[in-house]
């Protein structure tokens, strides 16, 4: 058994878990299947895995840059506590539970492969850094409970089988209201996130006048260049950056502010000039991740959605592929910076009410606001909120994605046995419903807290059915368009998708991804 135990952990560690190589052999089968030749099959191979590397080398930016800044709004409020952080708490996971972990994300891959293939939930989760946490946090909720590593396995197993193809289910009228099209899903557990953005923007679009989308933002003369989206975001976080660090310098003193950036420039300030120099360079560099984000996801879905069409006709027909969160930034890149601050803001919302309330009232533990999943939901959530609402969807539906990504990890520490008294935990919104419902149902224990849990299982999934037979392929649409200048009945040029030459739209950004053109039933 010790041969099966390490090659599921290397499945699992080197390649299931890293998004690179699946997107990559899922793409070379996808065009093996359209009997593309070997040199084609090679090259979108390779393409599509470079696509993600380069979102990866965006986030690890992303994370690099937002550190700092996280440890000096820390510093400048005094706030203490638990810190979401999903990789965090897997990696510590993974010592007494790696091998349940690995099996179990076996299974429930595979299991949702099955439910693609022979339901109407046509979907394929591709990000497999997901997969694993959301793998890690049932083995976890369910060890505790005290059920016996088979039950975790294949219980486990099948319970991700079914969240892989469900939630993207769930959220695709309103991935479709982004898009414009049903070439991919979200494949991200923010998805409670992502659809109460959707549902508070169709909200705020019926009171009071209908919102302008964020993308339509008019600017003086003078300022058009930050029409310019990484110019935009570079800025706005120098400008975040500044104030913060003067705030820190005047909280904790020279001797600690100085040594802020120690971790990304290896040196601690040499002085007050040289300590804002190095907090104007990481605003930069927050520009430069965003802008590296939004190219490799070109790149991944100008390989991987036409490699799709070869994985639909032969092996799950009508397979979308479900991606991870910044496959939607593209589409409202203002959006993303918007959402990213007032879900931060709704972070900070949600603290104060935990201090005064929840935690003396309830015991709940204080969930400070982590940049990283702030940053990444909340930016999809401004997307999401404004392809429903505009600007004020935007603003709104983030807002809320805060307050629900801080309520809910306090809400899942209760269940994670002596993981509950960790510093960290996981950040997501669907990890958190997820994980506090299925462990309170565990608490049954023995085979009535395995029935239950399955019974959850069972209930989602008959639910995500009901919502791809009755909205999802009934076409329904989540609202109306964001009001904006008036739109052409045909838009042509660059930076239009093939959809929106028969119908108005405003355009999508440049560069924005393009889907394939409509797929033809073999015959």
């Amino acid at each position: 058994m010790d041969w099966l135990i390490a090659l599921a952990e290397f499945l699992v560690d080197e390649v299931l878990s890293q998004p690179a190589y699946l997107i990559g052999i899922i793409t070379a089968v996808g065009l093996l299947a359209l009997k593309k030749t070997a040199g084609q099959i090679a090259g979108g191979a390779v393409k599509a895995t470079l696509g993600l590397l380069l979102v990866s080398a965006g986030a690890g930016l992303v994370t690099a840059a937002l550190d700092p800044l996280g440890k000096m709004i820390q510093g400048a409020t005094g706030a203490h506590g638990v810190i979401p952080t999903n990789e965090a708490i897997a990696g510590m996971a993974q010592d007494r539970f790696g091998a349940r972990v690995a099996w179990l994300m076996i299974a429930g891959f595979l299991i949702s492969l099955l439910l693609a293939r022979f339901t109407p939930l046509r979907y394929v989760f591709l990000t497999g850094h997901h997969m694993l946490f959301m793998a890690t946090m049932l083995t976890i909720v369910m060890a505790t409970a005290g059920q016996s590593s088979l039950a975790v396995v294949l219980g486990g197993g099948a319970l991700l089988g079914v969240l892989l193809v469900a939630l993207p289910a769930f959220a695709h009228p309103w991935t479709k209201k982004v898009t414009g099209n049903d070439s991919v899903a979200i494949g991200h557990f923010g998805t409670a996130g992502y659809i109460l953005a959707g549902a508070t923007g169709q909200l705020t679009s019926r009171i009071g006048k209908r919102s302008r989308s964020t993308e339509d933002m008019r600017l003086p003369e003078g300022l058009r260049f930050l029409r310019d989206s990484m110019v935009a975001t570079a800025l706005s976080m120098v400008l975040v950056y500044l104030v913060m660090s003067l705030l820190f310098l005047g909280k904790a003193g020279r001797d600690t502010a100085f040594k802020a950036f120690v971790a990304t420039t290896g040196h601690s300030a040499t002085g007050i000039g040289d300590y804002l120099m190095q907090s104007l360079m990481q605003g930069l560099q927050f520009g430069i991740a965003v802008a590296v984000i939004l190219f490799g996801v070109r790149t991944i879905l100008g390989e991987l959605v036409p490699a799709f069409q070869g994985i639909a006709r032969r092996i799950v027909p009508g397979a979308k592929p479900a991606l991870d969160a910044p496959i939607v930034f593209p589409y409202a890149q203002n959006a993303v910076l918007i959402g990213f601050v007032f879900s931060f803001l709704g972070g900070l919302a949600g603290l104060a009410v935990l201090i005064w309330w929840l935690n003396p009232a309830f015991g709940l533990a204080l969930v400070l606001p982590g940049l990283v999943p702030h940053f990444f939901t909340g930016g999809a959530a401004g997307v999401y909120g404004n392809a429903t609402g505009g600007r004020r969807g935007a603003i709104a539906g983030s807002f809320l994605n805060g307050l629900l990504i801080t309520f809910l990890p306090a809400l899942l520490l209760e269940v994670l046995g002596s993981f509950g008294n960790a510093n960290t935990t996981f950040g997501d919104a669907d990890f958190g419903w997820i994980g506090a419902l299925l462990g309170n149902v565990a608490k049954l224990g023995g085979t009535a807290g395995l029935l239950g849990m399955l019974a959850v299982g069972a209930a989602i999934l008959a639910a995500a059915w009901a919502v791809q037979t009755r909205v999802v392929d009934t076409g329904w649409s989540p609202g109306p368009a964001p009001a904006g200048p008036a739109a052409p009945a045909e838009v042509t040029g660059a930076q239009a998708l093939p959809h929106q030459r028969t119908h108005a739209r405003i355009a999508p950004p440049a560069g924005a991804p393009t889907p394939p053109p409509p797929m033809r039933a073999d015959t």
